[in-house]
């Protein structure tokens, strides 16, 4: 089953990276041919970014592949501003030929995005138009917190307004002293109220025995849902 999704995020350090690290351990545990991709990082350090963190999670050795991250920018700022920082632009066709080259090695790819679904790339292009032509389905990842149900809810109209498939949604905790009530009812509310199926819930970051379990739930839950589409 060949198959690329896009991890989106309702916002700026939600848990894209977490997440997708853990999804990549899952498929790679079933013995898949996966890869992550990011198409854009700003802050960029070449000892630590997002696709060093997905490889770690995932617990194999790093592919050096350039297609994985075809941008890279120092500033940590929205990524047309970075781009502009450098006196760079850029282009959506090194990033869907970057794409379309992943795809004929592996099996599965997941791309982690960059930031919120409305960032914008270029002063013309904001990322929500890239996953749009992309054609790829969207995980939505969602911070568990006070003010998630409007942050999701904003996020999750903004795509079936564009007809971008939702596979589905993950919450993650973010932080260790959130009200419970609070973070039950998040998932409750949203999925009434948008229908939208959830695969789970990571959990505060320390907690990485208690993510492993769940990063083997909401890849089960995730693969039988890839299987429909």
């Amino acid at each position: 089953m060949k198959s690329s999704f896009f991890i989106a995020g309702t916002g700026t350090g939600v848990g894209k990276t977490i997440v997708t690290g853990y999804l990549t351990r899952y498929f790679f545990q079933q013995n898949r041919s996966v890869i992550t991709q990011k198409w854009v990082q700003t802050g960029y350090l070449e000892a630590d970014h997002d696709i060093l963190t997905h490889d770690r999670i995932c617990g194999r050795s790093s592919d050096r592949n350039e297609d994985r991250l075809p941008y890279r920018f120092r500033m940590p700022s929205s990524p047309h501003l970075a781009a502009k920082m450098e006196r760079r632009a850029i282009d959506p066709k090194v990033i869907f030929d970057s794409l379309t080259r992943l795809q004929s090695q592996y099996e599965q790819i997941i791309i982690e995005g960059t930031g919120g679904l409305m960032v914008p790339f270029t002063e013309e292009l904001l990322q929500i138009d890239l996953i749009q032509h992309s054609r790829c389905p969207v995980v939505l990842v969602i911070a568990n917190q006070l003010g998630a149900i409007n942050h999701a809810i904003l996020s999750i109209e903004a795509l079936q307004s564009r007809k971008i498939p939702i596979l589905g949604l993950i919450f993650n905790q973010i932080t260790s002293n959130e009200d419970t009530e609070i973070l039950k009812e998040n998932l409750s509310i949203i999925n009434k109220i948008t229908k939208c199926p959830i695969f789970g819930e990571f959990y505060f970051f320390d907690d990485k025995k208690n993510n492993i379990d769940q990063g083997l739930l909401i890849g089960q839950a995730l693969e039988a849902r890839l299987r429909c589409l």
